[in-house]
């Protein structure tokens, strides 16, 4: 066994992923998975992170990783048309995945009002208008077209693995699980809605980011960070009531 190989049955092992889960193509919604460790303060090898790092996704980790037990890999996430740090991100996505492997689409920029309280927190550019004073929030959900992707290429796979936490792919799990008869597995960082949760656990694997931390983060300066406007996205909320660790 070489050492490619190796790595592949180290980290199979790992998570547990045994020969049940068959062919499994890999779904990464960036735009949940670029925040999973945005709020951590240990690094990829659990030493405390000091003053003005960050811990980030490397793209090439996050692909060897899935490499591993995936047999393709799609990659979804937004882009800033007139942000350069945004459409390099993008370009180095294509690079590392492959151009007909990463789909984009203009992000929408949501207006939101501030509080009094929300003003003395933000750390974003404040404009004003006749309503009050309100920030610049970048959206671009993808959870449509990788829904489609999903059912259209239900054929080509045995396990739909999906790298995030959105609630909002309850539905497009329950749909391959019940009429398709496709495990999944999910791989999602911090809390997800119990019932997602549930249905995953019907017949499929949940695994947490922190188990996956070592294999795809790194440090990065914060003033390094390539694309602001990407490091500002904000995670998908679920709602504490009804979440699972």
């Amino acid at each position: 066994m070489d050492l490619h190989e190796l790595k592949k049955k180290t980290v199979r092992d790992t998570l547990k992923i045994d020969d049940s889960f068959g062919k499994i193509l890999a779904f990464i919604d960036f735009g949940n998975v670029n925040h999973w460790f945005s709020e951590d303060d240990r690094d990829e090898n659990g030493e405390l992170l000091s003053d003005g790092q960050k811990l980030i996704i490397n793209l090439e980790k996050l692909k060897s990783l899935l490499e591993s037990f995936s047999a393709d890999i799609r990659f979804y996430y937004g882009h800033n048309p007139s942000n350069q740090g945004s459409q390099d991100f993008i370009r180095v996505a294509r690079r590392v995945f492959g151009k007909s492997k990463v789909f984009t689409k203009p992000m929408q920029m949501i207006r939101h009002y501030l509080s009094d309280g929300e003003e003395l927190i933000n750390t974003r550019e404040v404009k004003t208008d006749r309503a009050g004073k309100y920030i610049l929030i970048p959206k671009c959900n993808f959870d449509v077209e990788i829904s489609v992707d999903a059912v259209r290429l239900a054929g080509h796979y045995d396990t739909f693995c999906l790298l995030s936490g959105d609630s909002d792919f309850l539905h497009l799990i329950r749909y391959l699980r019940t009429t398709q008869k496709k495990k999944t597995l999910l791989i999602k960082g911090g809390y997800i809605q119990t019932a997602l949760a549930t249905e995953v656990e019907f017949n499929g694997k949940i695994v947490n980011a922190q188990d996956i931390k070592m294999y795809i983060a790194e440090k990065k300066q914060k003033s390094d960070l390539l694309g602001p406007d990407l490091a500002d996205r904000k995670p998908e909320s679920t709602g504490r009531t009804t979440e699972r660790s």
